[in-house]
């Protein structure tokens, strides 16, 4: 996917804090944001900081799809659950 935001802020659903906490896991930049898988990214963030929610990883994949982060909830919640529960991270 080619997208024309700079800075991970500028991606959708993504924001200044969005932004600070993927720096803590090595991602800096839209480039390697498009190259990772955001269940692994998602993974990192849980383990590295405290309180992130399933809301980040809706927008992650929001960001990537450019999708609105509640769109991807209705629409792939199933989907996201049955992939978090096989890496052994789904929420209980």
């Amino acid at each position: 996917m080619n997208c024309p935001a700079r800075r991970l802020r500028d991606l959708r659903n993504l924001g200044v804090k969005t932004e600070e906490m993927l720096a803590r896991v090595g991602i800096f930049s839209v480039d390697q944001l498009f190259r990772a898988d955001p269940f692994e990214i998602y993974d990192q963030l849980k383990k590295q900081v405290p309180g992130t929610s399933m809301a980040a990883l809706y927008a992650l994949i929001g960001a990537i799809d450019d999708q609105h982060w509640l769109d991807v909830k209705r629409d792939r919640r199933t989907e996201i659950l049955v992939r978090l529960d096989d890496m052994g991270i789904a929420p209980k």
